[in-house]
């Protein structure tokens, strides 16, 4: 198990263990973390699952994708650090990794 934290907008912390190799998307929604709902069920077809990533773990979660970009750039609430939880897998490297949500998710 990898431990995630979700921090929602408003500061509440969920630490939630996500099973290795799961999408970080996945481990919020079967743990009913607020704020992160993966309409389109993990295929970086919305951008319901948007999130940021602290600079310091950014390289361990890998490049965006085309397709992440595009979504992304629907979110009102995109910065450089912007990701879809659904296109980062829990490994061991991200055990203790800080997940922000941005206010609100489109």
């Amino acid at each position: 198990m990898v431990k995630i934290i979700y921090v929602e907008h408003n500061g509440a912390r969920h630490e939630v263990d996500v099973p290795e190799g799961e999408n970080l998307m996945e481990g919020a929604v079967q743990n009913n973390v607020p704020g992160i709902d993966g309409d389109c069920g993990g295929n970086a077809a919305c951008a319901t699952c948007h999130c940021y990533i602290p600079e310091q773990w950014e390289a361990l979660t890998g490049e965006r994708t085309e397709q992440e970009d595009a979504m992304l750039e629907l979110a009102d609430t995109m910065k450089p650090n912007s990701r879809l939880a659904c296109q980062i897998k829990a490994a061991p490297e991200l055990d203790g990794m800080e997940v922000l949500m941005p206010a609100t998710q489109h």
